[in-house]
């Protein structure tokens, strides 16, 4: 007790700099005159002068209205070029919606009246990449030889992205968020995965996701504070065809990570509707 006492007093006493690490200001961040964040300059560069992706990203609902913008994403309106609009993001955004399989359909909607109720997301469960993408937590990219790493503060999920050369393995056993190779195609990182579990749901709405998924992920990043991401889902046993998600993600200045693990204090999964809890 006396340690832990002096562990305490020490903590407190602390500089506020290092206590306030969510605040703590991002380096090397362009600013305009006024001292604010450049979020329009240019993207950084990797010392191979790739775009450098390093950072720390949030999905991003906002986006301007172009000429073609409602052939990407659903609209709730029509909208004039240059305005700023609100757009879904997942699978929501899909204009003319999912190409689902009747099956999978089905399933859909039974999840979907059942109020999610068995989401493994709720459940505490990992999420497949891409909807770690659309959830609202931070999601870090970095690089080092031979990968590009994603780390997520959702029960601390990491993805690793090879860029080593190495194929992708033959009749892998199947993972939360599979196996990913990527590759450099002048500014655009292609990340191709394969290898998913069939546990898992593509969104809130219950749509499915399967182990027969291969994943083409297409990532740029225009400016200092946009990334944009295609990401094309080709699942051949729930869709009738393969289908793109096309969603931005801005970044996140001056702030940093912090964990959340599902399962510290969770006391929802006990009043969920259904057979496992609730009434």
């Amino acid at each position: 007790m006396t340690k832990f006492l002096i562990s305490v007093c020490v903590l407190m006493s602390s500089s506020p700099a290092f206590a306030q690490w969510v605040t703590y200001p991002t380096q090397n961040v362009p600013r305009l005159a006024d001292g604010k964040p450049n979020l329009k300059a240019p993207a950084p560069r990797q010392p191979d002068g790739k775009p450098d992706f390093i950072g720390f990203w949030q999905p991003d609902r906002q986006r301007e209205c172009t000429p073609d913008l409602a052939s990407r994403v659903r609209l709730a309106k029509p909208c004039t070029p240059g305005e700023i609009v609100n757009v879904p993001n997942g699978p929501a955004s899909v204009p003319g919606g999912l190409p689902l399989q009747p099956w999978a359909a089905e399933l859909a909607k039974k999840r979907t009246a059942e109020q999610s109720k068995d989401d493994p997301h709720v459940r505490c469960q990992p999420d497949p990449y891409p909807r770690v993408y659309w959830l609202p937590h931070f999601t870090k990219i970095f690089h080092v030889p031979g990968e590009t790493l994603m780390l997520n503060e959702w029960n601390a999920e990491f993805r690793q992205i090879y860029t080593d050369g190495r194929p992708l393995p033959e009749d892998p056993h199947p993972i939360y968020s599979g196996y990913s190779i990527g590759k450099w195609e002048g500014d655009t990182f292609v990340i191709t995965t394969k290898g998913f579990s069939e546990s898992q749901w593509l969104d809130t709405a219950g749509n499915p996701f399967t182990d027969a998924t291969t994943m083409t992920e297409r990532i740029t990043r225009p400016n200092f504070g946009t990334l944009n991401l295609q990401i094309t889902i080709d699942d051949p046993k729930a869709y009738t065809k393969p289908f793109t998600i096309d969603m931005n993600m801005k970044i996140m200045i001056d702030t940093q990570m912090i964990e959340e693990f599902c399962l510290e204090n969770e006391r929802d999964s006990a009043r969920l509707v259904g057979p496992t809890g609730g009434k």
